[in-house]
């Protein structure tokens, strides 16, 4: 673990650092004399999501396809990082997705081997993202505070789990109850006696993307408001400096450092927060990029993201005045490093590996059934489009709720985290074989199977929902997976809320009507209106089933050899 401390770095390591900024619109040595300064160096990181194990495959957007990522390379990647400056002089932040949607090895013990991972590689401040609230409030309280699971207990009865070393932020995140964020809205940080001050938020548009009935007591406010009033009670304080870290984000066609054809909501926010804030961190969206932003002074700000799973870390630098006790602005300058695999794996991490992997052996490499042909089409694709995984896991749906009496069942691409691979090999198993691991990772958020009532008008509302116009998290197109025996077209040439055609509406080969009433088969997450599909809440007569992972264990075991389901949707 890091140990963190302030101490005053040397005048020629200053003026080593100011001499490299020159060339980057920074100051110069002579300058420095003149007008002191201290370099800061900030790594950022962001949608860590649990991936603890190096098992990613390289990154899309990355034209070397470097292997990258794996908590044991994060972590000697950042200490290789601070060496440059000297560990006292830079500070680990992230934006959010720490935790949530996350792999086996994490997720099945509620996320506290990442928060470990987290605490060893000395994480020093996060904001919160919307997959921090997937087992609601009280649950990330719990992440932040400590204590034992209340249903799972303590893993490890002698070490209790101790919570995070670093403060979760949560500015716009306000409790009903009292008027005040769940959590502490900015952190302070002092590097070399000058106060660095960062808020954190997560997007507005949360409730949308967890189950609603978790975050039920709490608010999430406008991210402009938020950070503007969060700035303003910083600059009250006497912090000068700075940054935003928000899960909120863009998508762009460039290289890991590029902004190109950048389109998304964190622009927008970017440009429009209080001109106090000199730099903005960011996630969401699992896209690298490192933009220059004009803010309404006409100054420059910085605006990034390193992509997810801990395969890039944002290498930012810039320089405070010690007599504004502000960021230069044009010293700022920022780039994205690859956590590539070429270095000794740092045996702390290792260390944090080896323990949860001991407690996850005996049920992480067990068969739980078999894939003749590869299914694809997870949440690491586009999530817009039908895919054959979604339909599958809505095949799956309706199999386990037909004790509620399902004929259609529906499932988010959104909510498919992983595809089943003929040549995935994650414990030993044969090609072929499908592991509890890899069942897991299909399924990691511990969702609950429901029956419901819905007439055939409300089950076209609610596919009319597939595309909204300025949904919350930048992703206009949401597709949903749908159950063998329902099909429809859908009209992209349409307005929204007219585009799937009624008349095509089919169920075992008989058109729908739209008065009659159906049973449908989904998950809570989906029944409490998430990814805002708010239509499943007209449903009535609910009925509840079995969690999800139980359920996809169950199909596996009784449907030996999957192979990917033909397509239902015509034109989506």
């Amino acid at each position: 673990m890091r140990r963190k401390f302030t101490a005053i770095a040397t005048t020629t390591a200053v003026a080593a650092m100011a001499a490299s900024l020159a060339g980057a619109g920074g100051a110069s040595a002579d300058t420095e004399k003149v007008n002191p300064r201290i370099t800061v160096q900030l790594l950022s990181f962001n949608d860590y999501h649990g991936h603890l194990e190096a098992t990613d495959k390289p990154m899309a957007a990355d034209p070397s396809q470097t292997p990258a990522g794996g908590v044991e390379y994060l972590s000697a990647k950042l200490t290789q990082l601070r060496k440059k400056i000297g560990d006292p002089n830079s500070l680990t932040v992230a934006a959010g997705d720490l935790i949530g949607g996350s792999t086996f090895l994490s997720g099945m013990f509620h996320d506290e081997p990442s928060i470990e991972s987290l605490n060893t590689l000395g994480l020093d401040v996060s904001s919160v993202g919307n997959h921090e609230f997937d087992e609601g409030t009280a649950e990330l309280l719990r992440m932040q505070n400590g204590g034992c699971h209340p249903v799972a207990g303590c893993y490890f009865p002698d070490q209790p789990y101790a919570g995070a070393n670093f403060p979760y932020l949560t500015a716009n995140v306000i409790k009903k109850s009292t008027g005040k964020p769940l959590l502490a809205a900015t952190a302070v940080r002092t590097v070399n006696g000058q106060k660095i001050g960062f808020i954190g938020m997560t997007l507005k548009g949360t409730p949308s993307l967890v189950d609603p009935a978790g975050v039920s007591s709490v608010v999430f406010q406008d991210e402009v408001n938020a950070a503007n009033r969060e700035a303003n009670n910083l600059m009250k304080s006497g912090v000068k400096a700075i940054v935003l870290l928000i899960h909120e984000g863009l998508n762009q066609t460039g290289g890991l450092s590029d902004c190109t054809a950048a389109s998304g909501p964190i622009l927008s926010i970017a440009q429009r927060v209080n001109p106090a804030i000199d730099m903005v961190v960011s996630g969401h969206t699992h896209q690298p990029y490192i933009c220059k932003i004009t803010d309404s002074l006409g100054r420059p700000r910085l605006l990034t993201s390193a992509a997810s799973y801990g395969q890039l870390v944002t290498e930012s630098y810039f320089q405070i005045d010690t007599v504004t006790h502000d960021i230069v602005r044009p010293t700022l300058r920022a780039t994205n490093v690859i956590v590539d695999r070429t270095s000794t794996p740092d045996p702390a991490e290792t260390a944090v590996l080896d323990k949860w992997r001991a407690l996850a052996g005996p049920m992480a490499g067990r068969v739980v059934g078999t894939v003749a042909a590869d299914v694809k089409g997870d949440s690491n694709g586009d999530r817009g489009i039908e895919t054959p995984m979604a339909d599958l896991m809505a095949d799956i749906i309706k199999w386990g709720t037909q004790s509620g009496g399902s004929q259609i069942a529906f499932m988010n691409v959104g909510g498919v985290r992983a595809s089943f691979l003929v040549d995935q090999i994650s414990n030993g198993e044969q090609p072929g074989e499908i592991t509890y691991t890899e069942a897991y990772n299909t399924s990691p958020f511990g969702n609950l199977l429901v029956t419901l009532d819905m007439t055939g008008q409300q089950i076209k509302d609610t596919l009319e929902q597939q595309y909204v116009a300025g949904r919350s998290g930048g992703r206009d197109n949401l597709a949903l997976g749908v159950s063998d025996g329902f099909t429809y077209t859908w009209d992209a040439t349409q307005p929204q809320g007219s585009r799937v055609v009624a008349s095509s509406m089919m169920l075992n080969g008989a058109p729908m009507s739209m008065t009659a009433t159906y049973r449908v088969g989904t998950l809570n997450f989906l029944a409490n209106g998430g990814d805002s599909f708010t239509g499943f809440t007209a449903g009535t007569n609910l009925v509840g089933g079995k969690e999800d992972l139980a359920n996809v264990v169950d199909y596996l075991g009784t449907h030996p050899g999957v192979t990917p389901p033909p397509d239902r949707v015509a034109g989506l």
